[in-house]
This record gives C-alpha cells, sequence and structure tokens, in this order.
C-alpha cells in the first residue's frame, strides 16, 4: 500500500489544522470471544465498557524480584545508555525509558511469550498477535517525570501507521502502585472515541516526544469533556499486577515527588491483522525500535 493509498483509507485522521473534532471509534474493542482465552464473558464485556482490565496478582513475588533485579541490571549499564534505544529525562539525564527491551533482555523476552500475557492479549484483538513495542519505565521517587494525557493510538496511527485501533497494551507493576506516587490514570469508555490532535508532525518527532510530547497531545477542552462524561480511573495495586488496556484509552500520569519509586515492564500487542503501513501523518516512520516491522505472530 502506498502512502497516498493509506492516507485515502483514513478513518482516524489527525493531526489536523483548526479545530480538533471527537470521533466516534468505528472498530470493536473485544475483538474475540470468551472461548478464545482465559478471560469470562463478565471479563470480556467489562473490558469492552471500561476499556482496560486489572488483574491483580498476575506475577509472583519472586517473579517480581527476579524481574526487578532486571529493571536495575538495565538502567546500570553505562553501555546501554549510549544505545539509541535508551531514553532518558530531559532534565535530569536519568533513564525513563528503554525501548525494545524484548530484544535487550532474554528474560522479558520470555515474559511476552507467558500464557498468562499472550493469550489475554490473542483474546481481546481475536487473532495471533506481534510485539508492536516493548519497554521498561522508570519513575524514580522525588523526581520521577509523568506521562502527558494522550492517545497511544493517535500516535501510533498518525507516526508509525497502524491502520486501526486493534491493539492492546500490558503494563505490568514491578514496583507498588500507590494513588499518590504516579500511578497510571485513565478515562474509563474513552477508547470509543477517537481524539483528534492538532498540529503538523515535525521530521523525526520522536527524539522530542519521548522525553516530553508536545505534538500529539489532546487539548484540555477535549480532555475535560472525556473526564465529564466518563470520570477518571486509577491503576493501583501491589507488585505483580498488571493492566491490559486499550489502544485508544485517554491516559496518563503525574509526576511523583514521594520517596516510593514506580516501575514497569510495558508490553504492545498488535493484531497481525493490522499490520503497519506507511504512516497516516507523518512523512517518514519512527525507528522499528519503537514501532516494530517485524509481523511474525508471537508463539508460546
Amino acid at each position: 500500500m502506498t502512502l497516498a493509498e493509506s492516507r485515502t483509507l483514513d478513518t482516524y485522521p489527525t493531526r489536523v489544522t483548526g479545530e480538533a473534532q471527537l470521533l466516534d471509534r468505528t472498530d470493536p474493542t473485544v475483538w474475540g470471544g470468551e472461548h478464545d482465552g482465559p478471560m469470562d464473558g463478565a471479563a470480556l464485556a467489562s473490558h469492552d465498557s471500561k476499556g482496560y482490565s486489572i488483574i491483580e496478582g498476575l506475577l509472583s513475588p519472586a517473579e517480581v524480584q527476579g524481574y526487578w533485579q532486571e529493571l536495575v541490571r538495565l538502567s546500570s549499564d553505562e553501555e546501554l545508555k549510549t544505545d539509541e534505544r535508551v531514553v532518558t529525562e530531559k532534565k535530569s539525564g536519568n533513564v525513563r525509558s528503554v525501548f525494545e527491551v524484548h530484544r535487550i533482555s532474554e528474560l522479558i523476552g520470555e515474559l511476552a511469550r507467558d500464557p498468562r500475557i499472550l493469550d489475554r492479549a490473542q483474546q481481546i484483538l481475536g487473532s495471533d498477535v506481534y510485539l508492536h513495542q516493548s519497554r521498561v519505565n522508570y519513575m524514580p521517587g522525588f523526581r520521577g517525570n509523568g506521562f502527558y494525557w494522550h492517545s497511544d493510538f493517535e500516535t501510533w496511527h498518525a507516526e508509525d501507521g497502524m491502520p486501526k485501533p486493534r491493539a492492546v497494551s500490558c503494563s505490568i507493576a514491578l514496583t507498588d502502585n500507590y494513588p499518590f506516587n504516579g500511578g497510571l490514570m485513565v478515562v474509563p469508555g474513552s477508547q470509543r472515541t477517537f481524539v483528534q490532535c492538532i498540529g503538523e508532525t515535525p521530521d523525526d518527532h520522536y527524539k522530542a516526544s519521548l522525553k516530553e510530547q508536545e505534538i500529539g497531545v489532546p487539548t484540555e477542552n477535549d480532555i475535560t469533556k472525556l473526564a465529564a462524561e466518563h470520570g477518571i480511573d486509577q491503576f493501583t495495586g501491589p507488585a505483580g499486577s498488571a493492566l491490559f488496556f486499550d489502544s485508544n484509552i485517554m491516559h496518563g500520569s503525574g509526576n511523583n515527588i514521594t520517596p516510593y519509586p514506580r516501575s514497569n515492564i510495558f508490553l504492545v500487542f498488535n493484531s497481525v491483522e493490522n499490520a503497519l503501513v506507511e504512516p497516516f501523518a507523518a512523512k517518514h516512520p519512527r525507528p522499528t525500535f519503537i514501532g516494530s516491522h517485524d509481523f511474525t505472530p508471537l508463539t508460546r
């Protein structure tokens, strides 16, 4: 598919000039049924309604400790800090995220294929899946910076060429998530509305946006509308809990000024039937360590 053809078929236009619009989503949130995986009918209905599901105790305390030690190892690797897949804080220079971590860490690569995670992703998306993106996020105590309100799909659509919001993210907490240490906030039900963003995508936008995103964020007025209609929920719970959330749900997190760090493993599963095409609102796609072009289905 050529760039012109992909944009002709664009059902979620964004990075517009003038006034942004709230568009009704034309695709399902849940594509599979209760016989396609571990989630029963009630759990799938809840995910369809809210756009997210919380699985407490997905990892055991021993597993949490093992993955936490792996995150410490990665953040302490001075050679790795020079890798383009490592994003540092804009002001402090501390490690903020490590992308394509499933290729850097064999342990996390195996986690992406764990049936407890993979089977749920396949069920929600109703197909085989591949990893569109993986990363670990670090939010240290006292100085951890948050992420402003955004829809992941808006960026993946505009800059990676993801045609439809047929992707689901899994965020696995390796530290306790409290209401006060920068826990992820979501607007339940907002996955059913595609929020256009204003502004043209600059060349190599990812270099700045991974530190602090300014293009591809909704207006304060649109966030206010969604919050007034749906409210705001927050992902809290002990280490080892997991949050599965729709690619188009509006979410964000505040800064962490508490002594308690917050770190997580982040895995994005995309349907193999939703493989990337040319970007819908950028001249060139982002690097493959951010938006993978390896559409090989994951297997256990």
